[in-house]
């Protein structure tokens, strides 16, 4: 075990949240939870349950904030950890405005690839550290359970990130560090796009449309659209934490669909562990709020500032907002794939 103890704030007591800050509160470290008076509550109530490689844990936590006010008047953080979804960044950060010097440096493990854009904004670039998470959680009641451990890609730059993964390696969390923040969030996002968004629109698993051959035409070229932004921007594809994201991205640029099909079928099937991915839970939430935005959007952002159309991205992204705010009716393309086909006229 470390012999220094840190003391970190962590913004949102999510899936993320609860696997990053509860791990490392089981190392003895002072984890403090930040959220919504709700989330608070029921933590107070129930706690948290983490269910490791290492053996399962029933966290009181003591350490719970509703205030982001109260939380820096009474402390002095090491860092803080953002663990909300990206569609509620603006509004997280927002709170910092008034604070900002306050605010401890950032570790950012949010999906995306322009939260780090906006939280420099607010605390600059030199508190702003570049996270990313691809072990695969699973949500149970009251907490977490890690479904494959993979590991955690931290930007490293300074004493303080090497201390993060210090830290994150003693609470078996698998950090590793990475010197180039963009390719480490791109690759992340490459490896989320895959039947995110298709598997929302049409109330599909993965499995079911990586079978059908149309379907999975589309998924690539949503893929390639991406790969090919990332080169536009000179943004490299690497390796994460137990993910061969270069294999992926060669498999999805130049193997023929027939091969391809075979391989990724298996492989995102077999990673999603048979799950749903998180738009379709966001969209059945009913909080009228998606990543989409925060995903494929941003491929088209970013792919408009260099001049590299991304239209399969841009489709995805203008359907699924759609059907999130009930601009169109969520039973419009669900379990109809032949009417999704028609949106990218196959």
């Amino acid at each position: 075990m470390q012999d220094k103890k840190l003391k970190i704030l962590c913004f949102g007591a999510g899936a993320i949240g609860s696997y990053v800050g509860g791990s490392l509160a089981t190392r003895g470290h002072e984890v403090h939870f930040l959220d919504r008076p709700e989330a608070i509550e029921k933590i107070k109530k129930f706690g948290i349950r983490l269910v490791l490689p290492v053996g399962t844990f029933d966290l009181t936590p003591d350490n719970l904030w509703s205030s982001l006010d109260e939380a820096l008047i009474e402390n002095q953080f090491d860092f803080s950890i953002v663990a909300v979804k990206s569609f509620d960044t603006e509004t997280l950060i927002e709170s910092w405005s008034d604070k900002k010097d306050l605010i401890p440096p950032v570790l950012c493990l949010q999906n995306g690839v322009e939260n780090e854009i906006k939280i420099s904004s607010i605390v600059g670039p030199d508190k702003t550290i570049s996270g990313t998470v691809t072990t695969a959680i699973g949500r149970i009641e009251n907490g977490i359970i890690v479904e494959r451990l993979r590991g955690i890609g931290i930007e490293n730059k300074n004493a303080l990130t090497e201390e993060i993964i210090n830290i994150m390696n003693d609470a078996g969390l698998q950090a590793v560090g990475f010197k180039d923040a963009k390719s480490m969030k791109w690759s992340k996002l490459l490896t989320n796009l895959t039947t995110n968004a298709s598997s929302a629109i049409l109330g599909m698993k993965p499995a079911e449309i990586l079978s059908d051959s149309d379907l999975f035409k589309i998924e690539i070229e949503q893929l390639r659209e991406t790969i090919r932004v990332m080169r536009a921007h000179r943004i490299s594809v690497t390796d994460l934490p137990g993910t061969p994201v270069k294999l992926f991205a060669i498999i999805v640029e130049k193997f023929p669909h027939l091969v391809s099909k075979l391989i990724l079928k298996k492989a995102i099937s077999g990673g999603r562990g048979g799950k749903m991915p998180s738009f379709y839970l966001d969209l059945k939430s009913n909080r009228k709020k998606s990543e989409v935005d925060y995903l494929n959007g941003a491929v088209v952002r970013f792919g408009k500032g260099a001049n590299m159309p991304a239209p399969v991205n841009e489709k995805l992204t203008d359907v699924l907002t759609q059907l999130t705010l009930g601009d169109i009716p969520r039973m419009e393309f669900d379990h109809q794939p032949d009417k999704y086909k028609e949106l990218f006229m196959l």
